[in-house]
């Protein structure tokens, strides 16, 4: 009776340990990072132009498989910049693939 108790348990925690790695094993595949095929560049925002403001904007944006946009998030960089770098990433296409993904792109503002 004990023996079978004992087998149910390291069955469970086995499967339990199985479930946790599934998770990784996905993230790691969502990341995967795919060749940007058509990229816009930034229109510098007047208020940053008045200010002379110039920095970097990191963004992380969900691709679909067909290579659009779904959605994307300021993960860094000034305020003021920020939504005219989610608007430049939202016109970006990158290459067709199997899976979403999730690609961190950065956008350089400079008043030139």
């Amino acid at each position: 009776m004990q023996a079978l108790l004992r087998q149910g348990a390291v069955g469970t925690l086995l499967l339990a340990g199985l479930m946790c790695l599934v998770p990784l094993h996905f993230r790691a595949q969502e990341s995967a990072k795919r060749r940007l095929v058509e990229r816009t560049p930034a229109s510098y925002p007047a208020l940053a132009r008045s200010m002379a403001l110039e920095g970097i904007v990191k963004v992380e944006a969900i691709v679909a498989p067909d290579g659009t946009v779904k959605s994307i998030e300021v993960r860094g960089g000034h305020p003021v910049l920020a939504q005219a770098a989610v608007n430049t990433v939202r016109k970006w296409k990158w290459e067709v693939a199997a899976k979403e993904s999730r690609e961190l792109v950065e956008v350089k503002f400079s008043p030139e």
